[in-house]
């Protein structure tokens, strides 16, 4: 059986562990060592360390069923007049909510 070529060292491996655990972006660690981002990624998985970034959020995404609740509720009619808003994008649906709540 032939010997597969090592990826990563030991010592490249113990290097970018210690980078990353101090707070070096992936991006900065992988071009230090001349490897994609996505395989420092793996690698830092593999070791175990890898934590991977939350989605950034300002809070809970309120449903289209909701604001489309809410609009109906502010005209004054049934939710199920309006059904057929929840297509609608929930971009427009929140600027239309809010100018009603204005």
């Amino acid at each position: 059986m032939e010997n597969k070529a090592q990826n990563y060292t030991p010592e490249q491996t113990q290097l970018i562990v210690e980078q990353y655990k101090s707070g070096t972006p992936v991006e900065q660690i992988a071009q230090t060592i001349g490897k994609t981002t996505r395989s420092v990624v793996a690698k830092l998985s593999r070791e175990g360390v890898y934590v991977a970034k939350s989605k950034a959020s300002a809070g809970v995404r309120v449903k289209k069923s909701d604001l489309v609740e809410r609009i109906a509720n502010r005209v004054g009619v049934p939710s199920e007049v309006f059904e057929s808003l929840e297509k609608a994008n929930h971009e427009v649906l929140e600027h239309l909510a809010a100018k009603l709540d204005a």
